[in-house]
């Protein structure tokens, strides 16, 4: 077993041991705000858009930023062009927790992810209560049943899910649903080892009519104009923001690339994509 199959192992059995307080969370997700689109916040951007992260850890990084304020991150992040923010909730490994994803939510103005390692339909009812418009589903977590039931949750819920892979057999799983949003992640969460280059093999695969997000592994200018080549439209960035004194301006050079920041040349005018 690897670290995927491990941590869902213990969270399924606290879902059994304590069950969510669905009838309570259900009231707090009708009593929200409509959720934004996150399919059209990514259709919309110019390409490629960026899905910022909050993420205070990782298991392969350790502590990456344990004092980050969260609604500083996502005015930041906002400012700094990102299409979307994503908030690890996991607490164990990375930090997280839902009272980021209700601050990010009450501080920016573009569509929140609740990312975390969700295997039950009350889970998402948990997220649309804090105030997520979308949710990361991983298909290595879930059953081909089991992910049916959690896309149409998610939908039910008003929620559009980023539905994420990291093997050839998820992502034909993936693209046998009719899921929008497919994310193709170069970290492979069992061993925890990144392959860069097979992620972009997988990208290569997702039919353009979906919305393709490159996720992990990204540093430089130069991950982001492979992912684009590659048919990224969105790309997904923690830790290279996270460890960054000014994330809006590393936002820019990610898009833009070292020296074009301040121009204002984006790739598709240098002729990447």
């Amino acid at each position: 077993m690897g670290f995927l199959t491990d941590l869902v192992g213990t969270i399924r059995r606290e879902l059994d041991e304590r069950p969510l307080p669905l009838e309570a969370l259900d009231a707090a997700a009708r009593s929200q705000p409509p959720a934004r689109s996150l399919r059209e916040a990514l259709r919309g951007a110019t390409v490629p858009a960026v899905i910022a992260e909050v993420k205070r850890s990782s298991p392969s990084a350790g502590w990456i930023d344990v004092d980050a304020d969260a609604g500083s991150l996502a005015r930041a992040y906002e400012a700094g062009g990102a299409a979307a923010i994503s908030v690890l909730t996991e607490p164990r490994h990375f930090g997280g927790s839902l009272a980021d994803l209700r601050l990010v939510r009450a501080t920016a103005g573009i569509p929140v992810i609740r990312k975390d390692f969700l295997i039950d339909p009350d889970q998402l009812v948990e997220a649309r209560a804090a105030g997520a418009d979308s949710v990361l589903l991983i298909a290595a977590c879930l059953d081909d049943g089991l992910l049916d039931r959690m896309l149409t949750a998610a939908r039910a819920l008003g929620m559009e899910p980023l539905l994420e892979t990291h093997s050839n057999r998820d992502l034909e799983r993936a693209l046998a649903t009719d899921a929008e949003i497919i994310g193709v992640n170069a970290r492979d969460l069992e061993t925890l080892e990144v392959d860069f280059p097979a992620a972009l093999e997988r990208l290569r695969s997702i039919p353009s009519d979906r919305v393709a997000a490159l996720e992990s592994g990204i540093a430089s200018h130069a991950d982001v104009a492979a992912a684009v080549a590659a048919g990224a439209s969105a790309i997904l960035v923690g830790e290279a923001l996270m460890r960054s004194a000014d994330a809006a301006a590393a936002i820019a050079g990610l898009i833009r690339g070292p020296g074009l920041a301040a121009r204002g040349q984006s790739l598709d005018e240098e002729g990447i994509a």
